[in-house]
């Protein structure tokens, strides 16, 4: 075994670049060991597969989320392995990538995101900030789990009037810049967890000169004031429960507006805050929401510096975060259920899919920015299969190779830029066949087996 063992070690230490910094150094090999040394995550003991190369590979299978945890490692090892003696010595089993996972735990992977991930826009890229601010987008969403009792136990079942769901659901709340779609921070939670509550957590990453838009499932008083105590600004959907007191109307026939704690002992101990309430209709009978009121409220109070209609198209930049769970759950990855049979397996996978989508974004960015584009304008698809093609190469030969082949990416990518966005919508509904059959469950994984062969089962009934 050590004659296997150190070879693929000297892989992983001898070649950083496996750790894909030769892709802009957007995932660094030292932020993965700067990683594993926060979180004394390094072996005590040499192994076939070092902690880096887990990193990695937690991050790559999310970039091949259609291969087998065998096979990705193969493309990781596609090229180096070439250099080897004996290249099958560069071959592992499916339960040695599996304990080597368990090993890891998801802290490495919780820190590098949170190293790594930051807001990708700069000045000069198009229609990326809105009156001086970067916008970004807070909301939630779901990812499907292994049906097994410890991930049902750890982040729950959805259930509505029909009983329980089919899969246990993790949910993710996270914070996304809206003019690359980068996620820059992110938390998970049971899917029954409230969202608003859970959204309190992102409030470490906000700060002056962000603008941070808000679903009304997010509206609360504590979370407004969280915000905008960071001197971040706000904007976000009103759900119609809530009234704020009103004040006074605006130039602009916009409202200053005032809301307060809920509770008594909430309202002795905070202020009540002044903010501006937007109302609006649409006047397209095409259009969801036509003839319906629609309330918006914010921190940005001058009507001169934020015009209400502005502020209105602002808000629905919000719709970006929706497009960037597309890529995630649609075209990064298979819509089935993650892979990890166990609650610290579905979290290092899940920061392992955001590390890798933030990956594309980035390199996306870097692609856009050389013919002065908007990121939004390229295709996430055809960048997730460009990369996905380019690791081989990446893999060997020298940095200025590295560099060749780094601007060839690029070019690739923008290669064919998509169209502006039609004027067109699509109706809020879900078209999904009601299968006549009753939802699987524990009881029937060890149901009984036949005892005959089915030729000897048959009995002829003329």
């Amino acid at each position: 075994m050590p004659g296997i063992i150190r070879p693929i070690t000297a892989l992983a230490t001898l070649h950083p670049h496996l750790a894909l910094d030769a892709l802009g150094q957007i995932i660094p090999h030292t932020a993965i060991i700067t990683a594993l040394d926060t979180c004394q995550a390094h072996e005590q003991r040499t192994r076939k597969l070092p902690a880096p190369l887990v990193v990695l590979l937690c991050i790559a299978m999310n970039l091949y989320a259609t291969d087998a945890l065998t096979h990705v490692l193969f493309r990781l090892l596609r090229v180096l392995r070439w250099r080897l003696a004996d290249p099958g010595t560069a071959r592992v089993t499916k339960s040695a990538i599996c304990q080597a996972r368990q090993r890891l735990g998801a802290r490495p992977l919780i820190t590098l995101f949170q190293q790594v991930c930051q807001p990708l826009a700069t000045a000069a890229m198009p229609d990326a900030f809105l009156f001086g601010l970067r916008p970004l987008a807070l909301d939630r969403t779901t990812l499907d789990l292994p049906d097994t009792a410890a991930n049902a136990a750890t982040f729950g079942r959805p259930h509505n009037q029909h009983g329980a769901g089919a899969w246990p659901q993790a949910a993710v709340v996270a914070l996304i810049e809206c003019a690359t779609h980068a996620p820059c921070d992110a938390t998970l939670s049971r899917c029954t967890a409230s969202a608003a509550r859970v959204g309190h957590t992102l409030v470490r990453s906000v700060g002056r000169g962000d603008l941070v838009l808000w679903d009304r499932e997010f509206h609360s008083f504590a979370l407004i004031a969280a915000v905008m105590a960071r001197e971040a600004e706000v904007l976000g959907r009103l759900p119609a429960s809530a009234h704020p007191h009103r004040l006074r109307p605006l130039a602009d026939g916009t409202l200053l507006v005032r809301i307060q704690p809920s509770t008594r002992a909430q309202r002795a101990a905070q202020a009540a805050l002044t903010l501006r309430l937007i109302r609006y209709t649409l006047d397209d009978p095409a259009r969801p929401g036509h003839a319906l009121e629609h309330r918006l409220i914010t921190s940005l109070i001058d009507p001169a510096h934020a015009p209400a209609e502005h502020l209105v198209l602002a808000y629905h930049a919000r719709w970006e975060w929706e497009v960037t769970m597309d890529e995630i759950k649609t075209h990064q990855r298979p819509a089935t259920p993650l892979r990890s049979a166990k609650p610290v397996g579905v979290i290092q996978e899940i920061y392992g899919l955001l590390l890798a989508h933030y990956l594309v974004r980035a390199v996306m960015a870097d692609a856009a920015a050389t013919v002065g584009l908007a990121p939004v304008r390229l295709s996430f698809l055809s960048a997730l299969r460009v990369i996905r093609e380019a690791v081989p190469e990446l893999q060997g030969g020298s940095r200025r190779q590295h560099q060749r082949v780094y601007r060839q990416l690029l070019a690739d990518i923008v290669a064919v830029p998509l169209p502006p966005r039609a004027n067109r919508c699509a109706p809020r509904v879900v078209k999904q066949q009601q299968s006549p059959y009753n939802v699987k469950r524990a009881r029937h994984r060890h149901g009984r087996q036949p005892t005959r062969s089915f030729r000897a089962a048959i009995v002829l009934l003329n």
